[in-house]
């Protein structure tokens, strides 16, 4: 085990650096951000100046070493719009973020254990058919379309709950819903066929014919396999989360890092770009050997191997 986590870390540190040279030449190929930040009647003098004191004037091979040494070094330059350092910057809105995830994927996972469960002991029945239809409409739903109802009904109509903001319960009550029932619909109908599997398994019979409760069946038995290939998409959700988190932190005005990279993209402000994406691929490869090692908790035929 020890070996096999020193070569996922070993991966991890490759996928970073591929992903530095991705976003490396993407943010490059996006635009000139020097249009942005002078008038239009800027001096070629002025240009040349600002370029030169960005660094912009070097060739691409050594804008890319210098970039990557330096955000080896966990130094991402200053921001173009803001004259502060990127990464303090987007660490400085991380937790908003990490409060807002955290929040979803607990939601998430309150509704779709129970969903899960019960479509899965009543398989067949129109009480599952009733909750996988709820789960695949949640799924299918897009994420900006449902905060934007959510916003009309709850802020607009109803006067319930604050539209946008940050710093009160209320005011997380909308963006939390609409990230978390995206995550619920998908986690419940994999928990569901994980344990629709399982219980066709002879263990679960030979548990059945020793007069084992079904409660116990179901806890000790039947979830800690049913719960390897939801474990496996959680870890990866909980990743991508970041990713939607810029669509659902941007239609609530939620003032978390997602909302600052929108922000930045459309002020092709690099530093701050480049900061947001090495910090979410370093967290995904940190999320992915946590799962590696709740594997070999829920699995010790993992762990031997």
């Amino acid at each position: 085990m020890p070996g096999y986590l020193l070569r996922r870390a070993a991966q991890g540190v490759l996928v970073l650096v591929g992903v530095s040279a991705i976003v490396f030449v993407l943010t490059r190929l996006s635009g000139d951000p020097v249009a942005l930040l002078l008038p239009e009647r800027a001096s070629p003098q002025e240009i040349a100046a600002l370029r030169d004191r960005l660094g912009l004037n070097d060739p691409l091979p050594v804008q890319f070493v210098r970039f990557f040494t330096e955000a080896a070094q966990g130094d991402f330059g200053n921001s173009i719009r803001f004259r502060q350092p990127a990464l303090d910057l987007v660490l400085d809105r991380l937790p908003a973020t990490a409060l807002l995830t955290g929040l979803s994927l607990a939601l998430a996972l309150l509704l779709a254990i129970p969903m899960g469960v019960i479509a899965a002991l009543r398989r067949g029945s129109w009480l599952d058919r009733a909750l996988m239809s709820v789960s695949l409409l949640g799924y299918a739903v897009p994420t900006f379309w449902l905060g934007i109802m959510l916003i009309l009904i709850f802020s607009v109509r109803l006067h319930l709950l604050p539209p946008s903001g940050f710093g009160t319960p209320s005011q997380l009550v909308l963006p939390t819903v609409t990230l978390g029932i995206y995550e619920a619909a998908l986690l419940a109908r994999l928990l569901r066929r994980g344990l629709v599997d399982t219980f066709a398994q002879p263990y679960i019979q030979t548990a059945h014919s020793k007069g084992l409760g079904s409660l116990r069946i179901l806890v000790v038995h039947a979830m800690r396999n049913a719960a390897i290939p939801v474990v496996t998409v959680f870890g990866l959700q909980l990743g991508s989360l970041l990713g939607g988190a810029v669509i659902t932190e941007t239609v609530f005005s939620y003032p978390g890092v997602g909302l600052l990279v929108v922000q930045a993209i459309g002020q092709r402000d690099f530093p701050i770009i480049q900061a947001f994406v090495i910090v979410s691929a370093a967290t995904v490869v940190v999320i992915n050997l946590l799962v590696d090692l709740t594997y070999a908790a829920l699995d010790p035929r993992i762990r031997d191997g």
